[in-house]
């Protein structure tokens, strides 16, 4: 997920011997807003995030729909590793991790004195129990691809074993995101009140809102607040208007129309993380109205993307190519831009013999701002190559149980931007967890292991200009615009991470002013 562009992949843009070896800095690594003074201890931090009561999922391994749920596990709950300042990977409940000489074998160091909130001890077999658990979840092979439950092992007290079914310079990146570790033998019931081993330890939890409280004993140093309270809103206005009258001090992923209302105010801090969030069209290409790959490169020339980022954006975001990762180094500029074409677009049609006499359901959410926003801009612009669109509209909780993975046209988002081989390990490989396109291609395939099995940067740089020149010319995704990241924020808040995804979330560095 490096969302901001401030993390370089690895040391230097390439898998350099010295990446390899180790990588430490955790929490004090990520990029965070201006100190505005010498930090100081105290205080609670009210925090909006957005979520709805039929999509809460309290299961640290589960499929977080809400964001306030996401923040809430993030905090309570340490993963091995983390998205960082200078590194695009570095060490958070791991401190070190090393690979093989053949980069199957990984081996991750527990960090010295990292303790459960309840006191006991963070060992290698809790984390192994907690990896496995993860891994047999519905969606864990997306989010350990490679690595199968029994090739997760311990060597010791505090030493953790991944081997992967095939060479992965880039495998502890994958450990980022959802390796939320919890003690061994946790009960599924008790999963939602489940001791972590982070920076806050849960107080309560009432229907999305949650009040959590520091943990002094965070093996990754300092922590500032005393509590932080976590509001969840079931919408951006409503979010924002609390913003506004003060009910809170943070609004976490705002969105961009909270941001121009709060750039005329005195009193609030607009954090902006440039080209920060994905918000794809996915096209099904196994099968169904757009399974022909001449119809998917039609809808990726009937958008208009300038449009869609000045109006559904605010102007805060950028123009996208169909490829997901623009922040990865090794984003391939040179693939030439895609612009709207109406005649090719409709020539393309009707090669492929589309019905246009059909109308066809595009499935969306309103679990982030300007994501339903951009479903019916696009049926408007669709509607001018003679292609009829109708937005459904969809719960969460309904969107991941009947749509997401299944469903032939919806949109998604992503925050995860700093790595093209993230996407394509969980999104776009044959056989891949969250196959969202159900996509299958055996050129894209190959170009994904050659890059991930080299450590020259050079070799990794081609095999990824191969991989996104096939995902620009026939995936399943459209991808329109990266939006900016926005949180509004009152004066005395301060050390706001700006890093995305993950690192956004960690708020160990945060304190408040008097």
């Amino acid at each position: 997920m490096n969302w901001n562009r401030r993390q370089v992949l690895w040391a230097g843009g390439g898998m350099g011997a010295a990446a390899l070896l180790a990588a430490c800095g955790g929490a004090n690594d990520a990029a965070s807003s201006g100190s505005g003074g010498k930090p100081r201890k105290g205080g609670t931090l009210r925090i909006g995030a957005l979520g709805r009561s039929s999509a809460i999922v309290r299961d640290p391994h589960g499929v977080q729909g809400n964001e306030s749920d996401y923040l809430v596990i993030a905090l309570v709950h340490d993963t091995l590793t983390a998205p960082g300042l200078k590194d695009n990977t570095v060490g958070r409940l791991a401190t070190s991790f090393k690979p093989s000489k053949d980069l199957k074998t990984w081996r991750f160091t527990i960090a010295k004195g990292a303790t459960f909130h309840d006191g006991t001890p963070v060992t290698a077999d809790d984390v192994v129990w907690s990896l496995r658990r993860l891994r047999n979840t519905p969606a864990g092979a997306a989010r350990l691809p490679g690595i199968k439950p029994d090739h997760i092992t311990a060597d010791g007290k505090d030493t953790v074993v991944l081997v992967s079914d095939y060479a992965n310079a880039e495998l502890p990146s994958i450990t980022r995101l959802s390796t939320f570790i919890v003690k061994k033998n946790t009960s599924d019931k008790d999963m939602a009140k489940a001791p972590g081993a982070g920076p806050f330890k849960l107080d309560w939890y009432r229907g999305g809102n949650a009040r959590l409280l520091r943990n002094e004993h965070w093996h990754g140093g300092q922590v500032y607040l005393d509590a932080i309270e976590v509001t969840m809103f079931e919408s951006p206005q409503a979010m924002a208007n609390a913003m506004m009258s003060g009910q809170i001090d943070v609004a976490s992923n705002a969105g961009a129309v909270a941001a121009r209302t709060a750039d005329a105010r005195q009193d609030i801090q607009v954090i902006r993380r440039p080209n920060d969030m994905a918000m794809p069209v996915v096209m099904r290409t196994s099968g169904g109205p757009f399974a022909d790959p001449k119809v998917r490169e039609a809808m990726k020339l009937v958008v208009d993307r300038e449009a869609m980022v000045k109006q559904v954006l605010s102007g805060y975001g950028t123009v996208a190519n169909d490829i997901l990762g623009t922040a990865d180094p090794d984003y391939a500029k040179s693939i030439p831009q895609r612009h709207r074409d109406l005649t090719k677009a409709e020539k393309l049609l009707k090669e492929a013999q589309f019905d246009l006499s059909r109308t066809y359901e595009l499935v969306t959410t309103e679990d982030v701002p300007g994501l339903a926003e951009s479903a019916t801009l696009f049926a408007s612009q669709a509607r001018e190559a003679g292609v009829k669109i109708k937005v459904v509209k969809q719960e969460s909780g309904t969107f991941y149980q009947k749509t997401w993975l299944k469903g032939d046209f919806y949109t998604n988002y992503w925050g995860t931007n700093d790595s093209l081989v993230f996407f394509a390990s969980k999104t776009m490989t044959t056989g891949s967890g969250e196959n969202e396109a159900d996509w299958s291609d055996k050129d894209f395939d190959a170009a994904y292991h050659k890059a991930i099995a080299s450590a020259r940067p050079t070799a990794r740089t081609a095999a990824l200009r191969e991989l996104q020149q096939i995902e620009h010319d026939a995936s399943g995704y459209l991808l329109w615009g990266m939006a900016d990241g926005i949180d509004l924020a009152a004066p005395k808040v301060h050390g706001l991470p700006k890093l995305p995804g993950y690192g956004r979330v960690q708020l160990e560095n945060v304190w408040l002013a008097t």
